[in-house]
């Protein structure tokens, strides 16, 4: 079987506040930047898989694409075409794939509505009682995860606390300060138990990955080493968490990694780095917990000890994670670029030795997730 590697990985030059430019602006900015990495041209590409219009975003760039795919699961749609990108290359229905994303959710420059259809299941039994957005509708998980282990605001502040520590070395962050609980605490209560720096901020951004297979990148000028794509994983659960099978921990979180490792064949001992979904501050301790990096409920204590931040036995969310390095209201593509850089040993804030890195993605509500095993290639 082939094996796939990621051989051009790049974001828009500027994330954050991007006023005068459209998502399609940003796709295709940041899909130039990583073609130009891997040493290819927009002819080489015969595969295109985004959540945007991936007909309209080939037509403007003039792509003639052999396959494509749009699946929409929410945030980690990208490890989803990640998974589906490898099957394509290894059966020979594509040779060359752009994984795109862009979004404008702070400016607004070309971005979709979406429509809430009022006879879904969340039109049913949330919109009537007001939990409308994911501030409102995360809390009842992360409520029933702090009851059950007795913790209370300042246990969920050590999240973003932690990884102000990695968004404090990085340049780009949105949120660069260092943080302390206190400071947490401080910031205005937005829905209970989340203080505003305990939820994502809105921003504008995109990024590209350029997939192929290990064979074909021999042959090509790259810029950094290619990125092996060691296994993958994909699962779904529920359509909202008022249907999830245990408040305080995801099925789809436990089954997609599962799935990932299994197929890299690695074990906890063998991940050097950890990226997990963190739109709001209580998903990071679900992946630590569901992932089985630590045991049910010692999630708050670990990232305490300093086990999670710079220095410590499991560098985790090292650009600052959505909480503070960008979240532009679909955070997948950012967690799988930082992954890359540091297996590539370019990452703002570097972790030293990183051979395996372990990505982590949440859709929705716990709806579903996405998991990747990166690796150095041979």
């Amino acid at each position: 079987m082939k094996e796939i590697v990621i051989v051009g990985a790049a974001e828009t030059k500027r994330l954050g506040i991007i006023p005068d430019q459209s998502v399609m602006g940003m796709a295709v900015e940041s899909t130039l930047s990583a073609l130009s990495q891997a040493g290819l041209r927009i002819t080489d590409v015969d595969g295109v898989a985004g959540v945007l219009p991936v007909v309209d975003f080939a037509f403007t760039l003039g792509i003639k694409p052999r396959w494509i795919d749009s699946t929409m699961v929410g945030g980690c749609s990208n490890m989803f075409h990640i998974r589906h990108a490898m099957a394509a290359i290894q059966t020979g229905r594509a040779d060359t794939v752009v994984i795109v994303h862009a979004e404008s959710a702070r400016s607004r420059q070309g971005s979709p509505s979406y429509a809430r259809e009022p006879a879904s299941l969340m039109g049913q039994f949330e919109l009537p009682y007001g939990l409308l957005m994911p501030d409102t509708r995360l809390t009842l998980p992360a409520m029933a995860y702090l009851d059950k282990y007795g913790l209370g605001e300042a246990d969920l502040a050590e999240v973003p606390v932690a990884q102000s520590r990695w968004a404090n070395r990085n340049p780009r962050a949105f949120r660069p300060e260092l943080l302390t609980v206190d400071d947490v605490l401080a910031s205005p209560m937005i829905s209970w138990p989340f203080h505003k720096l305990e939820c994502c901020p809105v921003n504008d951004g995109g990024g590209a990955l350029v997939l192929t297979s290990l064979e074909r990148a021999r042959d090509l000028n790259l810029t950094y080493r290619p990125v092996r794509i060691a296994g993958s994983g994909e699962a779904v659960e529920t359509p909202g968490t008022p249907f999830m099978e245990d408040l305080t921990s995801s099925r789809a979180f436990r089954d997609a990694s599962a799935e990932a490792m299994r197929a890299a064949g690695i074990t906890h001992a063998d991940v050097d780095h950890l990226m997990i979904y963190d739109p709001f501050a209580h998903t990071p301790l679900y992946g630590l917990e569901d992932m089985g990096f630590v045991e049910r409920g010692g999630a708050v204590d670990f990232i305490r000890s300093g086990a999670t931040g710079p220095g410590g036995s499991l560098p985790m969310n090292t650009n600052g994670g959505g909480l503070l390095y960008v979240h532009t209201g679909m955070y997948g593509m950012y967690a799988l670029q930082e992954a890359v850089r540091q297996v590539q040993g370019r990452a703002a804030a570097q972790v030293a030795d990183v051979t395996t890195s372990l990505v982590l993605g949440l859709g929705g509500m716990f709806a579903a997730a996405g998991s990747v095993v990166l690796q150095k290639s041979n």
